[in-house]
């Protein structure tokens, strides 16, 4: 997987407000946070609470930054999902022993 390519100005997390994360995202990812948001909407409206409205905007401010950061990479961890479900582990995946390796060599350095 190619690396990001660097960016001329520091990224920045939008606003926790609808209309900020909005703006950060491309039309098929703004279309499923409007899904998202008018069912988070109606389950605030019946339970009068606001908890899931705050972890819809967590959850889509991350995607928002992460997508003008490294663009596609939420419809890439979609499909890397969906290819773990379906052959039940993760093909690309290092086993156990090199990770532990890696995080060793880390805490050295």
């Amino acid at each position: 997987m190619a690396s990001p390519a660097p960016l001329s100005e520091p990224v920045t997390f939008p606003a926790s407000e609808p209309a900020a994360i909005r703006a950060a995202l491309t039309p098929t990812l703004l279309a499923e946070f409007d899904h998202e948001w008018e069912i988070v909407l109606d389950g605030a409206k019946n339970s009068k609470e606001l908890s899931g409205i705050l972890e819809l905007l967590t959850k889509w401010r991350h995607i928002a930054f992460t997508e003008v950061r490294e663009p596609g990479a939420y419809f890439r961890l979609q499909a890397k999902a969906e290819q773990i479900q379906r052959f039940g582990a993760n093909p690309g995946a290092g086993s156990i022993e090199d990770m532990r390796a890696l995080i060793a060599r880390r805490q050295v350095s």
